[in-house]
């Protein structure tokens, strides 16, 4: 977790009432990739991200592409490079439902992969 998850969240809060983020389990994060650091266990990630305050609610999610029609929305909001085939699904079904996609772009100068090399 870092300023620009922060900022992230404070972006997708404005573009409407309640925002309620999903948190991916680390069983899934492994998934698909396979090679990660994981830093946080998936509880202590649900703990940070629900203390910030543009948060509304934090669930849990397996695959992006079932949450989408789990979960009741208006406004599907990811990152920029949240592209893998999951996601591509996940962006089909909300328009296919009537429901607005909005990607927003990394915090320039922001990453979790740059921060953890400098370990």
């Amino acid at each position: 977790m870092h300023v620009g998850h922060v900022k992230l969240f404070e972006r997708a809060k404005a573009l409407g009432d309640k925002l309620i983020v999903a948190v991916q389990s680390t069983d899934c994060i492994l998934k698909y990739k396979p090679e990660a650091q994981i830093v946080n266990t998936q509880e202590e990630r649900v703990y940070m991200v629900s203390s910030i305050k543009y948060v509304d609610e934090v669930i849990f999610y397996e695959d992006v592409d079932s949450i989408v029609q789990q979960v009741d929305f208006d406004i599907f909001v990811m990152g920029g490079d949240q592209v893998h085939d999951g996601f591509k699904r996940a962006e089909q079904w909300c328009r296919d439902n009537g429901k607005q996609v909005v990607r927003l772009p990394r915090t320039p100068n922001i990453s979790s992969t740059e921060i953890r090399s400098l370990k």
